[in-house]
């Protein structure tokens, strides 16, 4: 494998990998229950995800690490097993992958509101990044994928703790977009045009969004990106909107569907395409196979 910056300078689509939630409610995780503590309980799961992801033809597979920061862990008394359970799926990823695959070490939000809004200072968001982000001094990673970001200003505390570690591994930054009279913005306000200039003007190597919308809208999100930056653009989108039925999340958007779509995605000149929440293997193989 090229370095993944190398490689986003050739043409073409890279494809990234589905979801990680959405397989793992399959493999016996409860609502409720932290995704996190699957690393510790079977890390079989996550190399088998992974082995799933790869057989469908993804390029970039992601860690279960997504609220891997002590202050998300916190929530489930976890805190204190930040180090092994980033280390953890970071481990089970490449084991699986090897040199197949570009591994991306996934970043949520810490599950905190920043002051002045919040009760949490900018320092403590800052330091449970940087916790988190300690795994990379133990196992390697290919990218750092800081996601489902709603707050510019948390993004930007993660991309300097990410900073803080290495100049040299690629930072992907994405944020969550919701329609609104305004145009798309997230529940804190942040439109695409100022989150393209923020996360630039932190560092980040490449931009966009994920979760939060189906990929219609998607696809205005990613011409509107294209609009305000000119670093590669990453979408990964959910698979609708869910509805519930019998406590269970129901995706509406078929992989047969998705992929027909991912054609606009890539015709406005996204780089990196892939699925977030309900997406699966079958929706990542549909999109390779149409894109290809």
């Amino acid at each position: 494998m090229i370095p993944l910056l190398e490689r986003l300078k050739q043409p073409g689509v890279i494809i990234a990998d589905g979801a990680m939630g959405t397989i793992l409610f399959r493999r016996g995780l409860k609502p409720g229950d932290c995704p996190e503590q699957m690393n510790l309980q079977s890390p079989e799961v996550l190399e088998e995800i992974a082995r799933m992801y790869l057989g469908a033809g993804a390029e970039i597979i992601q860690t279960n690490t997504f609220g891997g920061s002590p202050l998300k862990l916190a929530q489930y008394a976890l805190d204190g097993k930040t180090e092994e359970i980033n280390t953890t799926a970071l481990r089970a990823v490449r084991n699986v992958v090897q040199d197949r695959a570009y591994v991306s070490f996934s970043c949520g939000p810490s599950g905190k509101i920043l002051e002045p809004y919040g009760d949490t200072s900018a320092e403590i968001v800052y330091d449970s990044f940087r916790r988190q982000m300690n795994a990379m001094l133990v196992e390697p990673m290919d990218m750092i994928c800081i996601e489902t970001m709603t707050d510019l200003a948390e993004a930007i505390l993660a991309i300097e703790a990410a900073k803080s570690f290495s100049f040299s591994i690629p930072i992907c930054a994405t944020m969550t977009f919701d329609p609104t009279p305004k145009g798309f913005r997230t529940v804190m306000g942040t439109s695409v045009e100022e989150a393209a200039k923020g996360l630039t003007e932190a560092g980040a190597d490449i931009i966009g969004s994920n979760c939060g919308n189906g990929i219609e809208n998607m696809v205005k999100i990613a011409e509107e990106f294209s609009r305000h930056t000119s670093l590669p653009i990453i979408i990964q989108s959910n698979a609708g909107i869910p509805t519930l039925k019998e406590g269970n999340a129901i995706y509406p958007e078929t992989p047969e569907f998705m992929a027909e779509k991912s054609k606009a995605l890539a015709h406005c000149g996204v780089k990196i395409i892939g699925g977030c929440c309900g997406t699966t293997p079958e929706h990542i193989a549909a999109m390779k196979k149409i894109l290809q």
